[in-house]
């Protein structure tokens, strides 16, 4: 076919995808849009089907926030502060906001050609490429001319891209089929490919030119991280290897992916987006790595053998003050705990071969995580006890023989903490505090994901520093949707790490569920929305903890 696709037969197939509950119907709905349109704009459409206006790993993102696209709309269509705030009131989704208000707007394009998926993914360009003086203006200038342009289905579904908040169910396991029925390939096939390169665009468009079987993992293209299984006691751990394993310190700091390629290496987020400028000391060192390769580890704050608390990272994944002064107040070790990338993928070889070439390859260059022999419970807790009192979270347990398992959590891996448990959860509302927090916000409600909804779980008021509590103040107000004085409800962005003594059963909130004497750990930066956890893990921990909380059972005693 000759011509980009255009963007309403895109949004119409997402509103498509979104209506229907059933997988089957979203695969076959969104695989008969792939096979009818060409290679590029499969690229650009599974791409944006994620919520990503750009490849994962990209160095730079369209940044452009939610008070600029509400005041856009409030531009384009007129609308007061007071209809858009009662917009969002009933839709609760600012993509849904904008499709109500482009119905309205009240300036018109001089020419009304209708947009294309390449003039879409040339304009995200644009807006990534727009820094330095004027950028504020040249962004809003660009997200302007899409809605005088898009119709307001389309306009609804730019936003949602922007914001990263699609929501319409089509998940990575679902595109995966999606497109192996599009271009009539092995799932597993297509499955291999994706953990490759980690971005769906690339695996669609390598699927349409049937080149699939090309793709290979490299330096610069980002994956997805393998993940450790919580268990609970030192006797469980013991009981599910039945064979002696690595323990590794569970570190408190930034899970890191480091790629070198050459003299250059770059630095990912657990998110896979580049954080290389946060870190550049880290940078140099893994330089004089040997050879080309992927790294996974941790950045940890730390000091004269000690650890540091993990909120001195934060300044610097927000890039708040210059190097010199981060690398002053918050110097950083990189441990490296896995090599996936040395010239070859080696995420197809045990954990042993890996650590063995990691050794020689990082020798005399790095830090290594302390890794050591375990086997009976004892051992475990003994090497458990001996990582809390070096400030450490806890363990990781890993299989000599486990192979690297992108994007999951296998058996071959499980993590083990003290506390009865912290959640990730996002902040969906927040307030201003009194008394000595008068005037700055400090009160956070947050939520866990129940499928495609988020439902709220608690509320905190403790466990960040002044200094954090004025840097949340400017974000709340920057995410701010719906104001009403001293409270506002938040676009759901900001994830934050909750600590809590129990689980309680609540109707307060509308989880059914409140976690007891809440508190925030710390914000996790590198974490998103998508990765919070969710009400049936809350309720798992419930039940778990249930006898203990109420008693026993009446006529036990």
């Amino acid at each position: 076919m000759t011509g980009s696709a255009p963007l309403g037969g895109f949004a119409a197939v997402l509103e498509d995808v979104k209506r229907t509950r059933s997988k089957k119907e979203k695969v076959r709905i969104f695989s008969d849009y792939l096979s009818g349109i060409g290679a590029g704009d499969a690229e650009t459409a599974a791409r944006l089907a994620t919520g990503r206006s750009s490849q994962r790993g990209s160095r730079d993102e369209a940044q452009v926030g939610y008070s600029t696209l509400l005041e856009v709309l409030r531009e384009v269509t007129g609308a007061g502060r007071e209809k858009v705030s009662g917009a969002y009131l009933k839709h609760g989704d600012l993509g849904e906001v904008a499709e109500e208000l482009l119905g309205e707007r009240r300036e018109q394009p001089l020419f009304s050609e209708p947009l294309t998926l390449d003039d879409l993914e040339s304009t995200f360009l644009r807006l990534r490429s727009a820094k330095g003086k004027g950028s504020g203006a040249t962004r809003k200038g660009l997200v302007k001319s899409l809605f005088l342009r898009a119709s307001p289905l389309e306009g609804k579904y730019v936003v949602k891209v922007l914001t990263g908040e699609m929501r319409t169910g089509l998940v990575a396991g679902l595109l995966e089929e999606a497109v192996a029925r599009a271009y009539s390939v092995p799932k597993e096939v297509v499955a291999r490919a994706h953990m490759l390169v980690g971005d769906p665009g690339l695996l669609a468009a390598a699927a349409a030119r049937k080149e699939l079987g090309a793709l290979k993992m490299t330096p610069f293209r980002p994956v997805n991280f393998m993940l450790a299984e919580p268990m609970a006691t030192p006797d469980e751990i013991a009981a599910h290897f039945e064979k002696e394993v690595y323990a590794e310190y569970k570190y408190d700091g930034v899970r890191a992916q480091a790629h070198k390629l050459g003299g250059e290496v770059r630095i990912y987020s657990r998110r896979l987006e580049e954080i290389t400028s946060s870190f550049p000391e880290v940078a140099a060192t893994l330089r004089r790595v040997e050879g080309n390769v992927i790294l996974d580890g941790e950045i940890v704050p730390y000091s004269d053998g000690h650890p540091l608390p993990f909120q001195l990272l934060q300044r610097r994944l927000r890039r708040l003050e210059d190097f010199e002064e981060a690398a002053r107040k918050a110097p950083v070790t990189f441990f490296a705990f896995d090599l996936l990338y040395h010239g070859e993928a080696l995420t197809d070889a045990p954990l042993k071969e890996r650590k063995r070439i990691l050794e020689g390859a990082f020798r005399g260059v790095g830090t290594l995580a302390h890794s050591e022999p375990v086997k009976e419970a004892s051992e475990i807790r003994a090497a458990f006890r001996r990582s809390r009192d070096l400030g450490y979270e806890g363990l990781v347990l890993k299989d000599p023989a486990s192979l690297y398992t992108m994007g999951k959590r296998g058996s071959g891996w499980v993590k083990l903490k003290e506390e009865l448990d912290t959640i990730d959860a996002v902040i969906v509302a927040a307030e201003y505090g009194n008394g000595k927090r008068a005037g700055v916000i400090s009160d956070y409600t947050f939520a866990v994901r129940d499928g495609d909804a988020l439902k709220t779980i608690g509320k905190a008021y403790s466990g960040l520093s002044d200094a954090e509590i004025a840097e949340m103040t400017a974000k709340m107000k920057e995410l701010t949707v719906e104001s009403h004085g001293h409270w506002m409800r938040v676009s759901p962005s900001v994830v934050v790490e909750v600590a809590f003594d129990s689980v309680q059963r609540s109707e307060r909130h509308d989880s059914g569920y409140a976690l007891r004497f809440p508190r925030i750990k710390r914000v996790r930066a590198d974490k998103s929305a998508s990765e919070i956890d969710t009400l049936e893990r809350v309720s798992a921990i419930f039940s778990k903890q249930r006898l203990k909380l109420e008693g026993p059972p009446r006529g036990s005693r």
